[in-house]
């Protein structure tokens, strides 16, 4: 379609989450400070604490009590271990694919 006007369904808080998670996923073993986080996805201190919040309610990221960092939750990096498995899947099924067409005696 010469001339269609593209649509652009960028929405900043959006980007922002994902770009937090994405740094997050940096140190999931100690975290990060909530304004070390701001600091790394360029947003104010107080968007960060609406931002860490929400991830806390969806059982993604939590706090430290001791420490005070933010870190994630086991709950993404179990879905990373999920996507490993399953490659690991599919790399045997493919190495079974390979092998039962070179044992083919149809050639």
């Amino acid at each position: 379609m010469n001339g269609a006007r593209k649509t652009d369904y960028t929405n900043g808080a959006q980007q922002r989450l994902v770009k937090l998670l994405l740094v997050m996923f940096g140190d999931v073993v100690n975290g990060y400070a909530a304004s070390a986080l701001a600091k790394a996805v360029g947003c104010s201190q107080s968007v960060m604490t609406r931002d860490l919040f929400n991830l806390e309610q969806t059982g993604v990221a939590e706090r430290d009590e001791e420490t005070g960092l933010w870190r994630l939750t086991a709950r993404l990096p179990q879905q990373a271990v999920k996507v490993h498995a399953a490659i690991g899947r599919a790399e045997t099924r493919l190495a079974e694919t390979r092998a039962g067409i070179h044992r083919s005696t149809d050639y």
